[in-house]
């Protein structure tokens, strides 16, 4: 994998997001700017999985920023519902004006779950892409990693962002809502991707 230099565009407009992928980079000694920051437009995200999205939304940073750019596509993907909302996870929570409401989409999501019947469970993952591009040349790295674990109702912490108050990973009790940010970042999806990125970086494959 090519070097990423020592300045990286972060390819989000969600504050939660760039706090949490920001985190991830900072020990491989890498300056992040976000894409809000040098005000880049967010594209369209037309793809049909994560990864397609991740990569777009990197290749199309990383062209107009004229630096290598990381982007990330991820949501919740519930058993009982086929695993909707997946790459809509997002659109779930937008209203009308195209605002996001987290509460709403937490309650569609639970409301759906319900009616699918007691069979249907509440298994669920949070699922992750992350896509590496630099600038003008077509490159791009992706990365894929999950977090299996349950749903629960109602809301339990304010912590993280989301979906995190109704998402309990396997093994765990508390919430991503109520999990103090490093114990998170220690164990979420965008963390599984990282580990192997960072172990592509380091051209470590026992690491992956």
């Amino acid at each position: 994998m090519r070097p990423l230099g020592d300045k990286l565009v972060i390819a989000t407009h969600n504050p939660g997001k760039l706090r949490e992928m920001a985190a991830l980079m900072e020990p491989l000694g890498i300056t992040c700017v976000s894409a809000a920051e040098l005000d880049l437009p967010e594209p369209e995200e037309i793809g049909v999985t994560f990864a397609d999205n991740a990569d777009l939304k990197a290749r199309e940073a990383a062209d107009l920023s004229g630096l290598p750019a990381l982007a990330d596509d991820s949501g919740l993907c519930v058993d009982a519902l086929h695993g909707s909302p997946g790459i809509f996870s997002a659109r779930w929570a937008e209203d009308e004006q195209g605002n996001r409401d987290w509460m709403r989409a937490m309650e569609r999501v639970w409301r759906e779950t319900e009616a699918a019947g007691p069979q249907a469970g509440h298994d669920a993952h949070f699922a992750c892409a992350l896509a590496i591009a630099w600038p003008n040349d077509g490159q791009v790295e992706t990365f894929e990693g999950r977090v299996d674990g349950t749903l629960v109702w109602p809301p339990r912490g304010e912590r993280g962002f989301g979906y995190d108050p109704i998402f309990v990973a396997n093994g765990e009790s508390e919430t991503f809502g109520e999990m103090e940010p490093e114990r998170k970042h220690a164990m979420s999806h965008r963390a599984d991707a990282f580990r192997k990125l960072t172990a592509a970086l380091h051209g470590d494959a026992l690491s992956k």
